[in-house]
């Protein structure tokens, strides 16, 4: 008993000395938030016009593949508005923002309250999957209905991420909550209201093909690999479910979130968000800034690593249940195997 109090006041001590590390990082630099933001936000709308006038369909797509990418930028840079580590003050970041988010589906409210729960209670063994993907015990699984075992394959499906667009972005972030606290979640629906009015109005003024190429396709694309982001930071080999009584949160960075190495094209594009680890640490960092955090902290340059490569995208899949008894994610075959076996 003795020893177990020592453990958790070493782990609490740990946590306050690794997190007083990151709180220079945590400044912000109005100027480069601006910076960044304004670049961003111009570079989207100038390509979102190229998608939509455009006088060949290739250069169309390209623009729109382009938009895509810069619309995951800028789904970065409302993220950290959200988190109040940008432009918290500014009240045209606050217009920006509520614009964005009729394009990208992401009601303020419901977003930010899902959303702050996943950074409070991911990896935790007995917490609810709020803002965040499920994960089952194997024990869990065992006792499973079967139309529980449906409904957590289907929402941990790699189509379910190829379709985040409707799957994650319009139902379980904008409908949903609404349908469940319309009092609570009015927000959702001016998002998706406002969100149907933009793909209306480009299909009347300019046909069907403005509206696929300026909206439906990039939002496609940005819903796809954000979704998929989201997944696999927290759902990789090596990753670590941790129960309550041990939970903390240098440990949740730690074991239960991962660094996603890209190169510098897809980090600027994903606005550093490879970073999750340090993130997770210290929600106020700006993303600009999670790479110094990096390197200047010691306790963040050995976290569980991953990349964009396909091996490791597959392995990510792969990961479906933990396993109290190993410490680790197993497969669904792996799971019915050792049950085989008993």
């Amino acid at each position: 008993m003795g020893e177990e109090i020592r453990e958790s006041r070493s782990d609490v001590q740990a946590d306050r000395d690794v997190f007083k590390a990151t709180l220079p990082f945590g400044v912000e630099s109005e100027k480069t938030s601006w910076w960044v933001v304004g670049s961003t936000f111009l570079l989207l709308l100038a390509s979102l016009f190229g998608a939509a006038l455009a006088p060949v369909w290739p250069l169309r797509l390209l623009f729109s593949i382009l938009s895509a990418l810069l619309m995951l930028r800028a789904f970065i840079t409302y993220h950290d508005y959200m988190h109040n580590a940008i432009l918290s003050r500014s009240r045209i970041a606050w217009w920006l923002f509520r614009l964005y988010s009729a394009l990208a589906l992401t009601p303020p409210r419901s977003w930010r309250n899902s959303h702050n729960y996943h950074h409070g209670h991911v990896g935790k063994i007995d917490a609810a999957s709020v803002g965040a993907f499920a994960t089952m015990t194997t024990d869990e699984w065992r006792d499973a209905s079967l139309g529980a075992r449906i409904a957590y394959r289907v929402e941990r499906h790699p189509l379910t991420i190829l379709a985040g667009y409707f799957t994650i972005f319009f139902l379980s972030i904008t409908v949903l909550p609404f349908l469940r606290n319309p009092a609570r979640h009015w927000d959702s629906l001016l998002v998706l209201l406002g969100h149907i009015a933009l793909i209306a109005a480009l299909w009347i003024l300019g046909g069907f093909d403005v509206a696929f190429f300026v909206v439906l396709l990039p939002m496609t694309i940005a819903s796809m690999i954000g979704s998929y982001l989201f997944f696999a930071q927290h759902s990789f080999e090596n990753m670590r479910v941790l129960p309550t009584e041990t939970w903390t949160s240098r440990r949740a960075a730690m074991e239960s979130s991962s660094y996603m190495k890209m190169n510098k094209v897809m980090r600027w594009f994903t606005g550093n968000i490879g970073y999750h680890h340090i993130h997770h640490l210290n929600v106020r960092i700006p993303f600009y800034r999670l790479p110094a955090a990096m390197e200047a902290i010691a306790e963040l340059q050995s976290p569980a690593t991953i990349t964009l490569s396909l091996k490791d995208i597959r392995a990510c899949f792969r990961c479906c249940l933990w396993d109290e008894g190993l410490q680790r994610m197993v497969s669904y075959r792996e799971f019915a195997r050792a049950a085989a076996a008993v």
